[in-house]
């Protein structure tokens, strides 16, 4: 009987990466520090995989991570079947509930087992009537049904919460685990320390215990976004106990400014759950002087002890008033002052009075030393004013600008918001409020900006801040995205900021494009050259001297006058922008337009670099504004650069910071990446999903990055006349720059397949004006890419040889790779089958190192049209490289240190060394000596210089 394997997932070979080194996991990955699970883990597989059984029982805590390490385990078993189930409370008492999920997927193989057995396991599940079965006869009938599946192809079977198994399906479980013998059956189990005991009691065991201390705080730096107080990691993890699931939902609960400095109040809201009304049962049943002291140690944000009790003693509070509240279980006073969990301080400090946390400050004001940590008793003696005071509103706008510098954007916007609040006179407080609301705007909380614009408005200012608060409202609004001329106001606020404040100005011209772009082809006209035309009339010609005015000059002049225009000016201003010298503020909310300017100029290692110094300077200043845009500009960049893991975990990093923020944030990163990486039902369902919201928001530039995401796709899957249709459309505005005019080439090469002359001949025009004006490597480089693709004989030779020496210069190695496909294409339809296996095969290895499985796929379907016997890509571990580990491998190979390849390729040198790991456990080597003697290897996989 032959199985059908229907609610299986099948990892099949090549498809899947091998399973990580031991223990070691992607920079953020939850997989950090489980070294010993993971290598527990690997040699079960590779015992299935020789057709020999394995068991193993992973215990541990809730919230350690043990479904995180199953999950790991089904992504890398390549070549296994998996088979999954689960227990669940509910379903406790129904006898061989979770039996039948190990088994359903494979009930049509029962008429292969012997009668008693096939009876048995048909009563068991409900399939026939018949009298309670017995349980050794279920367990033979189920060890026989998960062998015979077996014969099929090594079969893993994992079973999580398995606490909650109904009794008789744990007996069988048991059963099962003891008799697999010889068959090449992995069998899995994760379950909490209590429970099961007796029935698992002998098996392979794992214990998946606490982080230790290095992995935890590795482990929350890469999950917390923005800077980072050392004093508040430390605490945290001590808080959690190492917890990986506390650790990486934590970050979540805490205003950026607390995560920073410590300069927040505890979970920023009062916490209201089950275990958070426990704490607050707890903490009431307490004597008066010990809720006093619990207060002030959930105020204290850094867990000083010393500068807790001198608070305590300002309160009048003993030492005798901590034993209670450690008898309680709700605090340690031992070296680093600590909650026994992290939502106790929270529920704590929401459980006392307004008085008792007003008292609690300002007894931390005054035991924190001035000279020492001037901002964080400021921080307190705002907290603990009562109502309106200006000695302490006054202490808070002077702490503002230090805070900015030691812990982000974040906290100067707490500082300056409560410096607004606390003000008594009405202009002063007007002033404060603006200021505060410009810094919440910037730190990515728009409601809180709102609301401290709403407060400065409301009173007397001068003009300059009226045009000032203007600005921001029009900004608010922008980044809001509702409505189809958002731009609008920036431009009526730029027009109003022109003869006050020239700096001001230029940056609501720059926001005005920004809105226009977004909105795209949804605005009622063209958005982009409205804007470009009042940004002629109301910005003075450009000093040489002011980057920032030479570049908005530049897409002013591109925008009226055309490309060839207007790709000088550009040039000139980047140029401008990236040789001055560090304009601090200037820079950072310029560095956006830049990265744009870049991408749009055709200038790839400009637009790489600065993509990343965007990114790093986002992240240390906490500009939680800036950092979704920035990160998704990276993904673009690193995508065209063929690094699309990297791609990935900034997509990722993204849409954790727009969920932190709340700020809503399309699918872009999922979709170009699905789109390079040829998941075709994904990327359609991101598209069908996502395009109604998209559209209401006002965000027509969504449309355009969908229609050009598709071209992409569909070129790759060599479905070419749904590229030309969706390239069409990409392509309509070419206002839109970017994805608009990207859209051309896959037009070009859509047309070309489809027998369309003139629709080529027509985008090859458009894009050859753009092209010729940038005249980068990049632009040239698709230029004479398109052009091979509508010429014939050696003219179309020499373009091919032309677009790969051209973009063999550039940082573009996604198209590089393509234009070796398009040339390999092209030689095997000339019948030179011997040059197109070179073509191609160079093409296949680039694309598959990338991920771009699409188009690796069709490199694959053309070499074997050559005639070329392709092996498997097992065969070759170094063709398991992805680009990232191919580039990190060559520069170690060359000598450069850790953190002389982390500056060339703008990551960390955590991050490098991550890579490197994979690279020696891919390549089989132990160290970086041996790498010298591998590179012939990665010669043959690594992307072309």
């Amino acid at each position: 009987m032959q199985a059908t394997y229907r609610d299986t997932d099948v990892n099949m070979p090549g498809t899947a990466a091998p399973l990580p080194a031991p223990g070691e996991g992607a920079p953020g990955h939850r997989l950090q520090g489980r070294r010993t699970e993971c290598a527990a883990l690997a040699r079960l597989v590779a015992s299935v995989r020789a057709g020999q059984s394995g068991v193993l029982v992973l215990r541990g805590d809730a919230g350690t991570g043990k479904t995180a390490l199953l999950d790991d385990l089904v992504r890398c078993a390549a070549g296994c079947r998996i088979v999954r189930a689960a227990g669940a409370e509910p379903e406790k008492e129904m006898a061989f509930a979770g039996l039948h999920q190990l088994c359903a997927p494979f009930l049509d193989l029962l008429g292969c087992l012997p009668g008693p057995q096939r009876d048995a396991l048909g009563i068991a599940f409900s399939l026939r009537d018949g009298d309670g079965p017995d349980e050794f006869t279920v367990g033979l009938g189920a060890l026989s049904l998960l062998s015979e599946a077996a014969r099929e192809g090594p079969l893993i079977c994992v079973v999580d919460d398995a606490q909650w198994l109904d009794r008789a399906s744990a007996r069988a479980l048991a059963f099962l685990a003891r008799h697999l013998a010889v068959t090449p059956v992995g069998l899995v189990v994760a379950m909490r320390q209590a429970g099961g005991e007796q029935d698992l009691a002998g098996l392979p065991e794992v214990h998946v215990g606490a982080l230790a201390h290095s992995d935890a705080r590795a482990l929350l730096d890469a999950v917390v976004i923005g800077p980072l107080d050392e004093r508040i990691r430390d605490r945290i993890v001590a808080e959690t106990g190492g917890n990986p699931q506390a650790l990486l939902e934590w970050p979540g609960r805490l205003i950026p400014g607390e995560l920073a400095g410590g300069f927040g109040l505890p979970g920023a809201v009062a916490p209201a759950g089950r275990i958070e009304k426990d704490f607050r049962q707890r903490f009431e049943d307490l004597p008066e002087p010990t809720r006093l002291l619990l207060v002030t140690a959930a105020a204290e944000q850094t867990g000083d002890p010393l500068v807790l009790w001198r608070a305590a003693r300002q309160l009048g509070v003993e030492d005798g008033a901590a034993a209670p509240a450690t008898t309680a279980g709700l605090i340690e006073f031992r070296g680093q002052v600590r909650f026994c969990h992290p939502l106790a301080r929270a529920a704590i400090y929401w459980a006392a009075s307004p008085q008792q946390r007003q008292r609690a400050h300002g007894a931390l004001a005054a035991a924190t030393d001035p000279a020492a940590d001037p901002d964080r008793r400021a921080w307190h003696l705002g907290q603990a004013a009562p109502g309106l005071d200006e000695d302490a509103a006054a202490e808070l706008e002077c702490s503002a600008a230090r805070a900015r510098a030691r812990a982000g954007l974040p906290a100067a916007a707490a500082f300056a918001e409560r410096a607004a609040e606390l003000t008594p006179d009405p202009a002063r407080r007007a002033r404060r409020a603006l200021t505060a609301a410009q810094a919440k705007h910037q730190a990515g909380a728009p409601d809180a900006a709102l609301r401290l614009l709403a407060m400065a408005q409301a009173g007397p200012l001068d003009e300059p801040g009226r045009a000032r608060a203007g600005l921001l409202r029009a900004q608010l609004a922008a980044g809001d995205g509702r409505g189809r001329d958002v731009w609008l106001p920036l431009i009526t606020a730029a027009s109003r900021l022109g003869p006050l404040d020239a700096g001001l100005a230029r940056e609501a011209y720059r926001d005005a494009f920004g809105a226009a772009l977004t909105t795209g082809r949804l605005a009622a006209g063209n958005g982009m050259l409205q804007v470009a035309e009042a940004a002629r009339e109301g910005h003075r010609a450009p000093e040489s001297s002011q980057a920032v005015s030479l570049m908005l000059h530049a897409l002013t002049v591109l925008m009226t006058e055309g490309h060839a225009a207007g790709a000088t000016a550009m040039k000139q201003a980047l140029s401008t922008f990236r040789n001055q010298e560090a304009m601090a503020d200037d820079e950072f909310r310029w560095l956006p337009f830049a990265c744009r300017m870049s991408r749009d100029a055709w200038d790839d290692e400009g637009w790489y670099v600065l993509s990343a110094r965007l990114t790093g300077q986002a992240r240390q200043a906490g500009a939680l504004r800036v950092l979704p845009a920035a990160l998704l500009e990276g993904v673009a960049a690193r995508l065209a650069a063929g690094e699309f893991t990297m791609a990935a975990s900034l997509s990722q990093e993204a849409e954790a910071v727009a969920a932190v923020t709340g700020n809503p944030l399309g699918p872009y990163g999922p979709l170009m990446l699905a789109a390079w990486e040829g998941r075709d039902a994904e990327a359609h369902q991101l598209i069908a999903d996502a395009t109604p919201g998209m559209v209401a928001r006002g965000e027509g530039h969504w449309l355009t990055i969908a229609a050009w995401a598709t071209a992409v796709l569909c070129n790759g899957l060599g479905r070419y006349d749904q590229a030309l249709i969706a390239a069409g459309r990409g392509s309509e505005d070419p206002c839109e720059l970017g994805p608009a005019i990207w859209s051309l080439a896959e037009l070009v090469e859509a047309a070309a397949r489809t027998g369309s002359p003139e629709r080529a001949a027509g985008a090859l025009r458009q894009l050859s004006e753009v092209a010729s004006a940038a005249a980068t490597d990049w632009a040239l480089g698709i230029q004479a890419r398109c052009r091979a693709l509508v010429s014939d004989g050696e003219p179309a030779e020499s373009l091919y040889l032309e677009a790969i020496r051209r973009l063999g210069r550039t940082r573009i190695r996604a198209e590089l790779a393509r234009a070796h496909l398009l040339y390999g294409e092209w030689l095997r339809r000339q019948n030179r089958r011997v040059d197109a296996r070179v073509q191609l095969r160079v093409a296949h290895e680039m694309l598959t190192a990338m991920g771009a499985e699409g188009f690796a796929e069709r490199a694959r379907r053309e070499l074997l049209a050559t005639s070329e016997t392709m092996r498997k890509r097992a065969i070759s571990i170094g063709s398991e490289l992805t680009a990232q580990e191919a580039e990190i491998a060559r520069l170690a190979g060359d000598g450069y240190t850790n953190p002389q390849i982390s500056t060339r390729l703008f990551i960390s040198p955590r991050t490098v060394e991550w890579h490197l790991r994979k690279v020696f456990m891919k390549l089989g080597i132990s160290s970086r000596k041996e790498l010298r003697a591998a590179l012939p290897v990665l010669q043959r996989v690594s992307l072309p210089a």
